[in-house]
């Protein structure tokens, strides 16, 4: 059973920084690409970037592009968004997601608010 499990998130200021974590269990974790989303107040989720599993290319959303960047670590089964510069309009509950061919699975959210 595929399980994600994210943290990092929390309340910061604008233009200050996070970085979250996203651990994953149950699968082969060089095997699948890794996503986060994000969902904020009244909008639909939409992704934020994404990191292949073979040669971990990536890919960003235009809004978060330059400010936001993605990384995994095979050894440790983990994914990360360091998100810097952070801006108000940035507040959502961000969700890692697993995925492989017709096959994904979702973390449980963890929130981010950037407010002063």
């Amino acid at each position: 059973q595929v399980q994600l499990v994210e943290s990092g998130g929390g309340l910061v200021l604008p233009g200050g920084s996070l970085r979250l974590s996203c651990g994953a269990s149950g699968i082969t974790f060089s095997n699948w690409g890794m996503n986060w989303y994000r969902q904020g107040p009244g909008k639909e989720r939409e992704l934020v970037a994404g990191i292949t599993s073979a040669c971990g290319s990536t890919n960003y959303a235009d809004s978060v592009k330059g400010r936001f960047t993605i990384s995994r670590d095979n050894a440790k089964n983990t994914v990360y968004l360091q998100m810097n510069s952070l801006k108000p309009e940035d507040t959502a509950v961000y969700y890692c997601n697993a995925r492989r061919y017709s096959l994904g699975a979702w973390g449980q959210g963890t929130q981010v608010t950037v407010s002063s």
